[in-house]
């Protein structure tokens, strides 16, 4: 079989990266491995966890916020079959999507384990075990990550999980340790919490969500620690004990000190993702790695080999599904002979908690590293008139502007819809806009977006509601 473009792996970069060569004319083959298409995110990550953290949020406001509104229904039961019956409609909706995709677009899947065989030529293994060898112009390598596991510590997906695991649990644990502060950790975390578990995060820094805006940060953990969740910072997990009936997790100062043991009936390890790479004969190919296990591309997004390209989670940069989706729009079209290209400055960020939590750009600490002259404009959603209304008053927009030029060089935002309301600075951003251009646009009274243009206000020349 021969095909302008074969493609291992079926993920949002993978797929994208599909969709689009056969949009531009090329004959495309995917290699997928598992049963279903959309990969990690689609199966087990981004997809189900948006449709818990939703649904325990649903769940959360019906036992607090809705007497408020003067809607009275009791305390509401949790019927936890029935909700991860939704979580698993959602992403079979989403997966037979992706499926109806290559249908349409006539792009063969092909099943099995694909590794790289030499330029141009891509071996796959079937779960039966027989091989077959798929030659294409081109091979994309678009496998994604892995959790990252623990030192130490055995995940059996069962009591000690991923966030597969986690997403699959059949009864809420009374008490949860979250080994990692991250999104995933926090995402998950919230969930469980909603639900009614002890939650106990573990982290290794001095702070939550590494590589987010200090600020935002620090706000955020004071409002989950509102919401129930305990926070363990500058702290390590040494060892998980399974041998008893409850999980006993040793846990040290990661400068050093003394160790306390901790009762948990659930330990998710969330530490981290690492970019998926192994069985796929790199090495043999040729193809080189950088120095934390990535496959290393060019500016182009060609490996060593010349006709191997490389994206998403194994290689450099976030490891986000929308990054990934847009690298895989560029390499379709530089694959098509089009000058492909992604914007690396303007990829937002969002973590899925309540408040939701989302950026783009720059943060004050990465700013005042390089020396940069900013002005900070922040609003509180305790001002905004539809927040209010909401009751969704935690949180603020901070938008971060060149001193001199008024360019907006990050924002951030702590709050309700705060992934989609970061769509509106990511255009901005993307088109070189200024903070005044976003204060001089008319947004609509009551709007959440309010806040935005506020903060806006506020680096410009000053707000108004406040």
């Amino acid at each position: 079989m021969s095909y302008d473009l074969a493609i291992i792996g079926s993920g949002p970069g993978g797929y994208v990266c599909a969709v689009r060569a056969a949009q531009l004319g090329l004959k495309v083959a995917v290699v997928e491995k598992d049963g279903t298409l959309g990969g990690t995110c689609l199966n087990v990550g981004c997809i189900p966890s948006k449709a818990l953290l939703h649904a325990s949020e649903l769940f959360q406001k019906a036992g607090h916020d809705f007497v408020t509104f003067g809607i009275k229904v009791g305390t509401p039961e949790l019927d936890l079959p029935a909700m991860m019956a939704h979580k698993s409609s959602v992403v079979e909706s989403n997966t037979s999507g992706v499926e109806y995709l290559f249908k349409k677009n006539k792009i063969d899947w092909i099943k099995g384990h694909g590794a790289v065989a030499g330029p141009g030529k891509v071996a796959v293994t079937g779960a039966d075990g027989e091989r077959q060898t798929v030659e294409a112009k081109a091979i994309v390598i678009a496998t994604g990550s892995e959790s990252t596991p623990l030192p130490g510590v055995t995940v059996d997906e069962k009591r000690v999980v991923s966030s597969t695991g986690a997403l699959a649990l059949d009864s809420v644990p009374k008490r949860l340790i979250v080994v990692g502060a991250g999104v995933i950790g926090l995402e998950l975390g919230s969930v469980w919490r909603r639900l009614g578990s002890e939650v106990t995060v573990v982290e290794y820094l001095d702070r939550v969500l590494p590589g987010l805006d200090g600020e935002v940060a620090k706000q955020s953990q004071r409002i989950f620690t509102r919401q129930g969740i305990a926070f363990k910072l500058a702290s390590k997990v040494t060892s998980v004990d399974d041998s008893g009936d409850t999980l006993k997790v040793t846990i040290e100062p990661a400068a050093g000190g003394d160790a306390e043991t901790l009762e948990a009936d659930i330990v998710l390890v969330s530490i981290g993702r690492r970019p998926f790479t192994e069985g796929l004969g790199l090495e043999e190919a040729g193809v080189t790695m950088d120095e934390r296990g990535r496959i290393a591309i060019d500016d182009h997004f060609q490996t060593s080999v010349p006709g191997i390209y490389a994206l998403g989670d194994v290689v450099r940069g976030p490891m986000l599904a929308h990054k990934a989706e847009d690298e895989g729009v560029a390499v379709a079209e530089i694959v098509a002979g089009q000058a492909g290209h992604v914007n690396y400055g303007v990829i937002p960020n969002v973590v899925y908690t309540h408040p939701e939590i989302a950026s783009v750009g720059k943060t004050e600490e990465e700013l005042k590293d390089a020396g940069v002259e900013y002005r900070a404009g922040k609003f509180p959603f305790s001002a905004n008139a539809r927040a209010r209304a909401m009751l969704e008053k935690d949180g603020f927009v901070k938008v971060l502007a060149d001193a001199k030029t008024d360019k907006v060089l990050g924002v951030h935002i702590v709050g309700p819809f705060a992934g989609e309301l970061i769509a509106e600075a990511a255009v901005l951003m993307e088109f070189a806009g200024a903070a005044e251009d976003l204060a001089r646009t008319c947004h609509a009274h009551p709007t959440l977006s309010e806040a935005v243009k506020e903060a806006a206000l506020a680096a410009w020349f000053k707000p108004i509601h406040i």
